[in-house]
């Protein structure tokens, strides 16, 4: 069996002095608590603290990147245990799905799967060797034991892990049950929720109409009139609040903004509530509501996050079969200059405002985002989101931005994961790489290795904690 093992100078820059820098700047930040602004792991783990459940339905059947890599090299969706919507047979037993995916680990190779998986497989369940056909076995049954044990619960880990806070993301229409049970239960770790009203901002949304008739029930609010639901929105936002969140959240296909009159906001309103609007006019309503939401975020102090850019379940035959979230989603052309101009005209330059913007376009990073946040005091750049979430997409984010908005326009690190087990292996892969650009900068004589220890410090923990208001 091949050894397993996680070098120490992993991600550092192979010019042995600059790394010596870097793992200096490393020593001083590896151990910082874990700030998780956002993201989407289950607020009912933390509630119910009850046991993982198996390997495969643990690390491989909820993970997108996993299961899109595997089936781009053929391996049918229902050999990996994802349940079909038409009721048609899929893998049940959770070894088979896991020998199936030890067979194909090699695919993974130079991905930053392999990090996660890998950190996860030697640091949390402390196993040594690599993981293969031949060791599948050996891997799922040492995993399905620690995942029996109370040190494996939900609550233990995160407490392990170093976890200060972390941010769920629920929409406008949830109860928020399980965090007022963990808010009851007595229990020391902090989670927060953020506020995601994409259901009822959205109306290509499923049953937006219904969407909103519930939502005003839920707020107390007559959701007839434009000013009644925006009310609501007040009102939710309000109760989000109670509940520790400090966000909002906004998953947009683009970042098309208006700042419309009242009266033709209160026509486009009504028409989209009808049911009727057009495609221009859908996207005229969701760029309306993020002027709404920017406004009610400088009254209530939410920090506003916006996702936009990306075509969700392109694959029409897996998400008839199996759903969303199943690997299908492809990255869009990104436009912020323009898109952004009537919010930033009536909000852009109040600096009670923060408004965070990823992309999963770089090509905007230099040329639009940097320049943006580094003019306008209401925006900040979040780090590389999804598809870039990895060593290189974290090098190119940093020598596109920093020359021009610098570090203390970002926003730190952001996991922004469902894959609880992963969080710790993200954290350390985004410390690693901003230890060594700095050692870079530090070795070229552009700064002094004393303001890197103080940016490297910012940018794991300072700066996130600042912008999210946590």
């Amino acid at each position: 069996m091949t050894p397993l093992h996680l070098h120490p100078d992993r991600l550092f820059p192979a010019d042995p002095r600059t790394r010596d820098i870097a793992r200096n700047l490393f020593a001083g930040i590896r151990d910082l608590p874990i700030v998780s602004p956002h993201g989407h792991t289950d607020p009912a783990w933390f509630a119910g603290n009850a046991p993982f459940p198996d390997p495969a339905n643990l690390l491989i059947v909820p993970d997108h990147y996993v299961l899109r890599m595997l089936k781009s090299q053929g391996v049918p969706l229902e050999a990996l245990g994802v349940p079909t919507l038409d009721g048609s047979p899929f893998e049940t037993d959770p070894r088979a799905i896991w020998r199936r995916f030890a067979q194909q680990y090699p695919l993974f190779r130079g991905t930053p799967s392999r990090l996660w998986l890998d950190y996860v497989f030697a640091e949390v369940f402390g196993i040594d060797v690599r993981l293969e056909a031949a060791t599948a076995d050996l891997y799922y049954d040492r995993i399905a034991a620690a995942l029996a044990t109370e040190a494996f619960r939900p609550r233990s880990l995160f407490e392990r892990f170093g976890i200060e806070v972390i941010a769920t993301t629920e929409g406008a229409l949830d109860t928020l049950d399980h965090h007022r049970a963990i808010g009851d239960s007595g229990w020391a770790g902090r989670v927060v929720t953020a506020y995601r009203p994409d259901a009822v901002t959205d109306p290509d949304a499923v049953d937006f109409t219904a969407n909103i008739d519930r939502f005003g029930a839920l707020a107390g609010e007559d959701v007839s009139s434009f000013a009644g639901y925006l009310r609501a929105h007040q009102s939710r936002r309000a109760f989000f609040r109670s509940m520790g969140a400090t966000s909002t959240d906004h998953g947009h296909p683009g970042a098309t903004t208006a700042d419309l009159s009242a009266a033709d906001a209160e026509a486009l309103y009504r028409k989209a509530r009808a049911g009727r609007a057009t495609a221009v006019e859908a996207e005229l309503f969701r760029g309306q509501m993020l002027t709404e939401m920017a406004r009610m975020s400088i009254e209530d102090g939410m920090v506003m996050q916006l996702h936009p850019g990306v075509h969700r379940s392109h694959n029409p035959h897996v998400l008839a079969r199996f759903g969303r979230d199943k690997g299908g989603d492809i990255p869009l052309a990104g436009s912020f200059v323009d898109a952004l101009k009537p919010l930033l005209d009536a909000h852009g330059s109040d600096p009670r405002l923060t408004l965070i913007l990823f992309t999963l376009d770089e090509t905007t990073y230099s040329r639009e985002l940097a320049p943006l946040a580094g003019h306008y005091p209401a925006l900040r750049i979040g780090p590389p989101w999804w598809f870039h979430d990895s060593p290189e997409g974290m090098r190119r984010f940093r020598e596109q931005t920093t020359e021009t908005a610098g570090f203390y326009n970002g926003v730190g690190f952001n996991d922004d994961t469902r894959a609880f087990l992963s969080i710790p292996a993200r954290h350390d892969v985004a410390r690693r790489m901003d230890c060594g650009f700095l050692a870079q900068l530090v070795a070229e004589h552009r700064i002094d290795e004393d303001e890197a220890h103080e940016v490297a410090r910012a940018l794991t923990y300072d700066l996130v904690k600042q912008a999210y208001r946590l």
